[in-house]
């Protein structure tokens, strides 16, 4: 097998990222609990797991992302010989000084082989390079996988927003120092 190399999209790079699956499989959610008081407001996340696997579509549309990526800081691709495996979308915030992971996605015959870890790693140096102190990651409370790779890495649960994709699903925030 080639080598595994990323490095930053190019624009005849865009169809072959379009085109690979961005839902995904989880066996575990997030589940929120609320609890408000006058005086108080308390949320707690527990790992839940399902009584079977279910499908989740991913939250944004892949048809919609090529224009997305043009307001984006940087794209990164991860490829293998002529195949494009996965790639990473990176904005700059929310707050100075951070880069943002707003896409992570890997072909699903390539997950669990490593992909998603090196275009972490390399955004992690993308970070670097730009002088930024913080990498945040974000994600479906749905999707288990990328959960557990955020916390593989280090990274530490950072904040939640309600109903913050279109499809009013909850995001989960998580952070790295870079």
């Amino acid at each position: 097998m080639d080598p595994l190399i990323v490095r930053q999209a190019i624009s005849s790079d865009i169809p072959d990222l379009v085109k690979l699956d961005h839902d995904y499989s989880s066996d575990h959610v997030w589940q929120m609990s609320l609890n408000r008081g006058p005086e108080e407001v308390g949320v707690v996340f527990r790992e839940v797991r399902l009584p079977r696997p279910m499908r989740v579509a991913y939250p944004r549309d892949p048809q919609r992302l090529p224009d997305e990526w043009t307001r984006l800081a940087g794209l990164l691709v991860a490829e293998s010989g002529q195949a494009r495996l996965g790639y990473l979308a990176l904005a700059l915030g929310p707050a100075a000084g951070a880069g943002w992971v707003t896409d992570l996605v890997v072909g699903a015959l390539h997950r669990r082989q490593g992909v998603g870890t090196q275009l972490l790693t390399h955004a992690r140096e993308w970070c670097r390079q730009r002088r930024l102190q913080t990498l945040f990651l974000e994600m479906q409370s749905k999707n288990h996988p990328a959960i557990a790779l955020a916390r593989k890495l280090g990274f530490s649960y950072a904040g939640y927003s309600d109903r913050y994709f279109t499809d009013q699903d909850i995001a989960l925030f998580f952070s790295l120092g870079v």
